[in-house]
C-alpha cells in the first residue's frame, strides 16, 4: 500500500516518516530502548516474555484508520494503537507511541532511532534491504478517491489530460500514481490529509490512496467522498523494525497468536482493514481468464496441502480446494500435475508449469528467479517426534546421539541446519519418507512446518506429536514463472476470498489456522 519512497530505493537508504503531519508536532524522538534479551519461545507455539520492556513505536498520526489524532481528546487513536497495545499485552511490554514525520523514517529506522514503526507500511524488497519487517497483517490495493459527485471512472481519468491526481510524497501510492498518470498531472503532498483537503477544495480531482485509508477518509468526511476504481490489489502491509532487531520475531509470534484466536481479524474488521461490502462493486471485479487451462504443479506428498487419497487414488488437500476456488472466480481450469520437489524452481523459472502449489515458503533468494503470490498463511517450523518422546527442543539439541530428518532442498532443511550439526541431519527426498523414518526409529525427530506436522499427525493418528517451535514467521505462497500475468489474477482472487471469508474457511477446514 503506501510508503515506498524515494524511487524504488525505498528501503535502500533515503526516506521517510516521523514528525510533522496533521496533528500535534512530535518532539524529538527519545533514544531507542534496549533490544529485548534473546528469549526462547516456550514449546507448543508460546510467545516470548519481554519483561515489561518499553517499546518506542513511531506513528505518523496522519493516516486513518491506522493512526490519527482524536480531535475531542487530542489522543492518538486507530488500528495501530489498538493492535500494538494488544501485541504488548501478549509480550509483556509497554508501547510508547512517538509521533514522527514520514519523510526520513526509513533511515531513522535503519539507525535504530525507534524500536518499531506502525504506519500502514508496504513491504517491498528495496525497503527490506535496510530494515526488517513483520509478517504481513493485511493486503491492500490502491484506488482513486474522488468527490462524491464525480461521474468519471478510472479509464476516463486516465484519458482526460485536464484531471489532476494527488497523493503523498515518497510513498508507494506516489509510485502507483506515476505508473498510471503523466508526471505533470500528479501533485504530491507532505501527507494524505493535505492531499484529501486539496481534493475537497477541488485543487485536484482524485487522490491515489490505498483502499483502507480511503474508507478512513470517507468516514472522516462523511458524504463528501467515494472511490471509483482499483489500480492495484496486492500490497502487503507490515510493521517495521531496525535491521536485526530481536523484537521482529517476538511481534511475529504475537501476531500469529492473534491470527489463531481471531483477535487480529476482529481488530481488522473494527477499523475497516478487512473490507467487503463498503467498497464499491467495481473495485472488487476479478479478471476473466476465458476458460484458460492452468498447469498446476503439486508434489502430492505434503499433507494437508496435497496428498493422494488412498481410497480414491485422487489428489486432495488445501491446494486442490483453494486452486479450484481461485479458478472458479477467474474462469480458468486447473490441471494438476504431480511433480518432484527436486528441481522445481528451475522448472518454474523455465515456465514448465503455470503455477506451483505446494506450501512453498517465500524467500528473497527464490524471489530472484520466480514470482510469488501474496502469502496465504504464516507458519513456523517445529520438531515432530514419536508420541512417547519425553525430550524437548533443548534436550534434542544437546544430545549428540539424536538424529533429525527433513526434506532435501527445503527451508525446513535450512532451519534444521541452523539448529543441529550437519552430521545429525538426514535429508530425505520427500516428507513422507522422513516421517516413515521417524516412525521406524531411523531418526528421532523431523523438522517440518507446524501445519504439515498436523497433517502427518492426523495421517498417523496416535503415533506422533510436536515438542517445540524453532521458527514462527515463514510466509507461504503460490509460485509462478517470472513475469507471469497469472500472478496478479491469482492475487486478486485470493483477496476476494479473504474479503468474503472463503480463504479463512478453507484454512480452517485443512488446519492451516485453528
Amino acid at each position: 500500500m503506501r510508503k515506498i519512497a524515494w524511487i524504488i530505493s525505498i528501503f535502500v537508504i533515503a526516506a521517510v516518516l516521523l514528525a510533522a503531519c496533521g496533528g500535534p508536532q512530535a518532539t524529538e524522538a527519545p533514544p531507542p530502548t534496549e533490544a529485548p534479551p534473546p528469549t526462547e519461545a516456550p514449546p507448543e507455539g508460546g510467545i516470548p516474555d519481554l519483561g515489561g520492556q518499553t517499546i518506542a513505536v513511531a506513528v505518523e498520526n496522519a493516516y486513518p484508520p491506522f493512526n490519527t489524532i482524536d480531535e475531542t481528546t487530542n489522543e492518538g487513536v486507530g488500528w495501530d494503537y489498538d493492535t500494538v497495545r494488544e501485541i504488548c499485552a501478549r509480550l509483556n511490554c509497554v508501547p510508547e507511541f512517538v509521533q514522527a514525520a514520514w519523510d526520513g523514517i526509513f533511515p531513522a529506522m535503519q539507525a535504530g532511532e525507534f524500536d518499531m514503526l506502525a504506519d500502514g507500511v508496504t513491504i517491498t524488497a528495496e525497503r527490506d534491504e535496510i530494515v526488517d519487517f513483520s509478517t504481513p497483517y493485511v493486503i491492500v490495493g490502491q484506488v482513486l478517491l474522488v468527490r462524491v459527485d464525480e461521474t468519471a471512472g478510472v479509464d476516463e481519468f486516465k484519458a482526460d489530460a485536464n484531471r489532476l491526481v494527488g497523493t503523498q510524497l515518497g510513498t508507494t501510492n506516489e509510485m502507483v500514481a506515476q505508473d498510471h498518470f503523466p508526471t505533470e498531472r500528479i501533485k504530491s503532498f507532505e501527507d494524505f490529509p493535505a492531499a484529501v483537503l486539496a481534493l475537497i477544495s477541488k485543487d485536484v480531482d482524485a487522490v491515489v490512496i490505498d483502499n483502507i485509508s480511503a474508507l478512513g477518509f470517507m468516514e472522516e468526511y462523511e458524504g463528501q467522498l467515494k472511490t471509483v476504481g482499483q489500480l492495484t490489489s496486492d500490497e502487503e502491509l507490515g510493521f517495521v523494525f531496525p535491521p536485526g532487531s530481536e523484537l521482529t520475531a517476538a511481534v511475529n509470534a504475537a501476531l500469529q497468536s492473534m491470527v489463531d484466536d481471531g483477535t487480529l481479524d476482529t481488530l481488522n474488521k473494527k477499523w475497516g482493514l478487512v473490507a467487503g461490502e463498503e467498497m464499491p462493486a467495481e473495485t472488487m471485479e476479478l479478471p476473466d481468464l476465458g476458460g484458460q487451462t492452468i498447469a498446476v504443479a503439486v508434489e502430492n506428498a505434503y499433507p494437508p496441502f496435497n496428498t493422494i487419497d488412498e481410497t480414491t487414488n485422487e489428489g486432495v488437500g488445501w491446494d486442490y480446494d483453494t486452486v479450484r476456488e481461485i479458478c472458479a472466480r477467474l474462469n480458468c481450469v486447473p490441471e494438476f500435475v504431480q511433480a518432484a520437489w527436486d528441481g522445481i524452481f528451475p522448472a518454474m523459472q523455465a515456465g514448465e508449469f503455470d503455477m506451483l502449489a505446494d506450501g512453498v515458503t517465500i524467500t528473497a533468494e527464490r524471489d530472484e528467479i520466480v514470482d510469488f503470490s501474496t502469502p496465504y498463511v504464516i507458519v513456523g517450523q517445529v520438531l515432530l517426534v514419536r508420541v512417547d518422546e519425553t525430550a524437548g527442543v533443548d534436550e534434542f539439541k544437546a544430545d549428540a546421539n539424536r538424529l533429525v530428518g527433513t526434506q532435501l532442498g527445503t527451508t525446513n532443511e535450512m532451519v534444521a541446519q541452523d539448529h543441529f550439526p550437519t552430521e545429525r541431519i538426514k535429508s530425505f527426498e520427500d516428507f513422507p519418507a522422513a516421517v516413515l523414518a521417524l516412525i521406524s526409529k531411523d531418526v528421532d525427530a523431523v523438522v517440518i512446518d507446524n501445519i504439515s506436522a498436523l497433517g502427518f499427525m492426523e495421517e498417523y493418528e496416535g503415533q506422533l506429536k510436536t515438542v517445540g517451535q524453532l521458527t514462527s514467521d515463514e510466509e507461504l505462497g503460490f509460485v509462478f514463472p517470472p513475469g507471469s500475468e497469472l500472478t496478479a489474477a491469482v492475487n486478486a482472487a485470493l483477496q476476494s476470498m479473504a474479503d468474503d471469508g472463503t480463504l479463512d474457511e478453507l484454512n480452517k477446514k485443512w488446519g492451516l489456522t485453528q
